[in-house]
């Protein structure tokens, strides 16, 4: 085989990788999507249940206070229902590895709507500690992916409920934004910590509908953080909680630089 014949079997190869890599990420959102889509029908129904009996009120009553009251309480749960979609939409429309400049602020609101009442139902509070409206040049939905997998992953780490804290803020040299998502749950063993990024590798076992132990979702975080320019980082102690951090480089800002792991706090920088 020529060099040329070599140069070009690897470029194939490359194009089949990254084909493949797009048809798992793709595999992932559905899995996360059906994750939810318990809680996200319900919450639709509660919402249409809503309007259908304050339009019955607004029917049988005429006066106009009663009226008023039961469009007010329309007009709100049709605008949550709207919001959902809205999150569901930019969650499932980004297909290309095109990339825009987007508020990371919006980016994570769209993401938090779609699992407030998955949170609730599993006796989960939701915390958010947002600072600013830091941009950055991101395939959103890539990252949204990135992030719901992170929440769920979190969730599923409180059998018990517990408390999920998101943040969001901008680097002290305002040249990278970082994500944070925190949970109180069971923790990561010391040992298993330096491996959580390894394909295939979990600390969980799969349900009876297959998730949750496929040991690709945080492969898949790495990569798609590193096409971004930007890292990943865990930090996490047994019976007190984990925490991943997501470094994106700010819009015109210079690329991250490599992190440091702390000998204080334990951490896994991918």
């Amino acid at each position: 085989m020529t060099e040329q014949e070599m140069l070009a079997e690897i470029r194939e190869l490359r194009e089949q990788v990254r084909l493949l890599q797009q048809e798992v990420l793709r595999a992932q959102k559905l899995s996360t999507v059906g994750e939810l889509a318990s809680s996200i029908t319900h919450e639709f129904n509660n919402i249409l249940t809503t309007v259908i009996n304050y339009a019955k009120m607004g029917v049988r009553h005429q006066d106009p206070p009663t009226r008023d009251k039961a469009f007010d309480k329309i007009l709100t749960a049709s605008q949550r229902a709207s919001k959902i979609t809205t999150g569901m939409l930019s969650y499932a429309r980004q297909q290309s590895e095109r990339r825009e400049r987007m508020d990371l602020t919006t980016l994570i609101q769209d993401v938090l709507i779609l699992v407030e009442k998955d949170l609730q139902r599993y006796r989960i509070r939701l915390e958010t500690r947002i600072e600013g409206r830091p941009e950055a040049e991101v395939n959103s939905g890539q990252i949204q992916q990135v992030l719901l997998n992170l929440i769920v992953n979190a969730r599923q780490a409180m059998p018990n409920g517990g408390t999920l804290t998101v943040g969001l803020k901008s680097s002290s040299d305002n040249s990278v934004a970082e994500i944070s998502v925190k949970d109180t749950g069971t923790g990561i063993p010391a040992d298993k910590l330096q491996r959580i990024f390894e394909p295939f590798f979990t600390t969980k076992v799969a349900d009876e509908r297959g998730q949750g132990g496929t040991g690709l979702g945080l492969s898949l975080a790495r990569d798609v953080m590193e096409t971004h320019g930007g890292r990943i980082r865990v930090e996490s102690a047994i019976g007190v909680g984990t925490m991943f951090t997501l470094k994106l480089p700010l819009a015109n800002a210079k690329p991250v630089q490599r992190a440091t792991t702390s000998a204080a706090k334990p951490a896994v920088a991918r």
